[in-house]
């Protein structure tokens, strides 16, 4: 007659953790992502900010997401060229007035833009 098993061989399952956690250590430095260095806001009184000698270029995007930089309308395909184009003009940075309605997307696309085009200091402001 044969002995009943009451025994559990965790060996395999010790070998399939070790693997596992070999897997886990190759793969998590990869998954490091760059995220954005973000400041929190002082407040400013609008006396205050009147006071001020600022430089800060404007953009706004509408409920239909459409551009303005002041009260000319950019082409989406146009904004990158447009803040290069005066980026050092503006040395305190780019203000973007955003519309309750606006998509995410369109005010994504706009501060991709001004990164790209050299712009280091990026606010946001709802209408």
């Amino acid at each position: 007659m044969r002995d009943s098993f009451n025994e559990i061989n965790i060996t395999p399952l010790t070998d399939i953790f070790l693997v596992l956690l070999i897997i886990m250590m190759v793969i998590a430095p990869l998954l490091d992502q760059q995220g954005l260095n973000l400041k929190v806001p002082e407040v400013v009184t609008q006396e205050q900010q009147d006071n001020m000698n600022t430089k800060v270029m404007q953009f706004t995007v509408t409920s239909d997401n459409r551009y303005y930089n002041g009260d000319t309308e950019v082409a989406a395909g146009d904004l990158e060229k447009v803040i290069a184009s005066s980026v050092k003009e503006y040395k305190d940075g780019l203000l973007i007035q955003v519309e309750e309605e606006a998509e995410h997307g369109a005010v994504v696309k706009l501060m991709d833009c001004a990164r790209n085009a050299g712009m280091t200091s990026i606010s946001i402001a709802g209408l």
